[in-house]
């Protein structure tokens, strides 16, 4: 089931529900559209028994957007979001969940608001934000980033251009094309025009690499005191594994998932192993 919820500041945030509402709570930040989580992982949590909500990240699909180009919020503003969503939900503290740059959102709103949240999962992210990476922590792949960027810029007006390049760099990065070609059309069904930000925001998550992400919270990983799960893909070369390790290592107690077969996204035979952990928290 689709819908919105309406925050205090006057953000629209995109939901949508899967299982039932009186269920304890499965909040997943989108990285940066809800579509980065899995239809099928959705599903399996909801078949376990939890009420999981996804949702659009701002300037990404039925979330407000105004200019991804200059948006006029921070990181922080982000995991309010999430905080105040979770309270408008249930009344009881949610498992918050992120998957990329939604994992980052999710870090910072597990810090900033603990009362809102009672466990945590991060998948496919690090705990830094975009832009220069700490010495110890592994970069992109050089190699890989540099074909990445060979791959042309499509004309976002152009549905078949835009999912036949998100198949491209699906396929560079170790994923799966046809996949990736599907959930790209999903998202530019949805996206709330052409305009290339407006794609790219959606596509691409490209909001981040202008948004204010400071102060850092690394160095804070170790006040969160509820279980947390880190979930990463072997194979990744954009947020390589040694960043979930530092994670895992860095907050208390974390569990690590490694995915051996995995690159950014979650395939679907990983999914019930993903489900499965969750569920455990």
């Amino acid at each position: 089931m689709t819908g919105s919820f309406r925050t205090s500041g006057g953000v629209t945030l995109g939901v949508e529900h899967f299982g039932d509402a009186s269920a304890p709570l499965v909040l997943l930040a989108g990285g940066t559209t809800m579509l980065s989580w899995p239809d099928a992982l959705c599903e399996a949590l909801a078949r376990g028994g939890r009420h999981v909500v996804r949702y659009d990240l701002r300037d990404s699909g039925a979330s407000t957007t105004v200019d991804p180009e200059a948006p006029a919020y921070t990181l922080r503003d982000l995991a309010a979001d999430a905080a105040e969503l979770a309270r408008g939900l249930d009344e009881r503290p949610a498992h918050l969940a992120g998957v990329g740059v939604g994992g980052m959102v999710a870090q910072v709103a597990a810090l900033d608001h603990p009362d809102a949240f009672s466990a945590l999962t991060l998948v496919g992210t690090r705990p830094v934000a975009p832009g220069p990476v700490d010495a110890d922590l592994p970069d992109h792949d050089g190699a890989v980033m540099g074909r990445l960027f060979s791959v042309p810029m499509p004309d976002w007006s152009d549905r078949a251009a835009v999912v036949a390049s998100a198949a491209a760099k699906a396929e560079v990065l170790g994923n799966d094309p046809e996949a990736a070609r599907t959930l790209a059309g999903r998202i530019f069904d949805r996206t709330p025009g052409t305009g290339p930000a407006v794609q790219m925001a959606n596509q691409m998550g490209m909001v981040f690499s202008r948004l204010d992400c400071a102060p850092r919270w690394r160095e804070r990983l170790a006040e969160l005191a509820v279980p947390a799960l880190v979930v990463h893909g072997r194979r990744d070369p954009f947020f390589p594994l040694g960043n979930g390790e530092a994670l895992a290592r860095e907050i208390p107690d974390a569990q690590l998932l490694v995915l051996d077969d995995a690159s950014t996204a979650i395939p679907d035979s990983a999914v019930p192993e993903v489900a499965s952990a969750m569920l455990a928290l």
